[in-house]
């Protein structure tokens, strides 16, 4: 019995020394994440910097060909702050970027880093200007096109509403773009836009768009919109006793960790979303429990999409033969070769890229139960 101890021990030893040397041997992946981690789109950026890092955390423990070392950066959602955060990354030594996480910073940070061949892989900034002219900026979320034509076609197949109001924001690219293909969707798949209003950045009282939805008979309201003014706009319903489905995309997941919003003002509102942290697959139920082990709290679909972009990036690299220490632009054109040649089955879905940096993946609906997020089915 003692010997078989000792060689079980000597086996343990082994093998622990092979991982050990493995680690040594691995290539280090500098890749840098952006995105928001404090201020009003914190809830964003802070996603993403979890899921990129517990992504980054899983490759570094299984041992193989790459080691990733994730540099983070604070952009606070602000185009002049991100500017100057990739340029910190770019001085550690950052050789790609999975980020930024909004639109109007990925913008900036795009433009810089098209014109010195830093190739980027943005988790969630979904608007078709972030890779417009760029052949080096892709993204994993859909595209706000994408994501406007899904939801009216979503609404009609599943026959949730015939007449339909939608709230935007028009200051912001996102908002703009997900709502201008969606109410040129709309009615070719048979449904009625009875009311369109609008608002800013500035807008505080969202009286008047909630009572032109109410009063034109709205069983619907779309908001392509963030999170926080989706709050407002669910309060104000509430106050005035309109009561319609609210559905939304993207952007208003993170709805549920208001600092002091009432999330039963939330229940029953539908989110177009490729994630849904209650999905029964492998992949997703190591991921959730992960990040709720780590974080106590449900990752969101931002945190899932920098999780599958720091996957997809690492393996890009393999494809394009990353060594030791290559540079951004050196390695910037083969990683864009590479992302062409790759299906990446991930927790927010399987995908591949088109030359245009554009994702394509299922969408699917999630709706809000009892301060959850649950798959729908009608």
């Amino acid at each position: 019995m003692k010997k078989i101890v000792a060689l079980v021990l000597a086996l343990a030893m082994s093998l622990s020394m092979l991982a050990l040397a493995g680690a040594e041997d691995a290539i280090t992946l500098k890749i840098a994440h952006i995105g928001p981690e404090t201020g009003a789109a914190a809830v964003y950026g802070m996603a993403t910097s979890r899921g990129a890092q517990i992504a980054a955390d899983e490759i570094n423990a299984a041992g193989g060909k790459y080691r990733v070392e994730i540099i983070d950066e604070d952009d606070t959602h602000d185009a002049e702050v991100a500017v100057n955060a990739y340029n910190d990354a770019m001085d550690k030594g950052a050789q790609m970027i999975v980020g930024t996480t909004t639109t109007t910073p990925c913008i900036a940070v795009g433009a810089l880093a098209y014109e010195e061949r830093v190739f980027m892989l943005t988790p969630s900034a979904s608007s078709t200007a972030v890779t417009a002219d760029k052949d080096n900026v892709y993204q994993v979320c859909f595209t706000d096109p994408a994501q406007g034509a899904a939801s009216a076609e979503y609404i009609a197949e599943h026959q949730l509403a015939t007449k339909v109001a939608v709230i935007y924001n028009n200051a912001d690219a996102y908002s703009t773009g997900i709502y201008q293909t969606f109410v040129e969707k709309a009615p070719e798949v048979g449904l009625e836009v009875v009311s369109t209003t609008t608002f800013t950045d500035d807008t505080t009282d969202y009286t008047v768009q909630v009572n032109d939805a109410m009063n034109k008979g709205a069983e619907l309201v779309f908001l392509p919109i963030y999170y926080t003014p989706a709050s407002q706009i669910l309060i104000k319903a509430n106050e005035i006793g309109y009561k319609p489905m609210f559905f939304g995309v993207d952007g208003m997941d993170g709805i549920l960790t208001i600092e002091g919003f009432d999330t039963s003002l939330a229940e029953g509102v539908l989110l177009l979303t490729p994630f849904s942290a209650d999905a029964q697959d492998e992949k997703t139920v190591k991921f959730v429990s992960t990040y709720q082990e780590l974080y106590n709290e449900v990752p969101n679909q931002f945190a899932a999409d920098a999780y599958d972009g720091v996957y997809a990036l690492v393996a890009a690299a393999e494809i394009a033969e990353v060594q030791e220490g290559e540079a951004a632009e050196a390695i910037c054109d083969r990683i864009i070769a590479a992302m062409q040649q790759l299906e990446i089955t991930g927790v927010t879905g399987t995908m591949t890229w088109s030359a245009s940096g554009e994702v394509t993946k299922t969408p699917t609906a999630v709706i809000i139960e009892n301060g959850a997020y649950v798959g729908f089915s009608k």
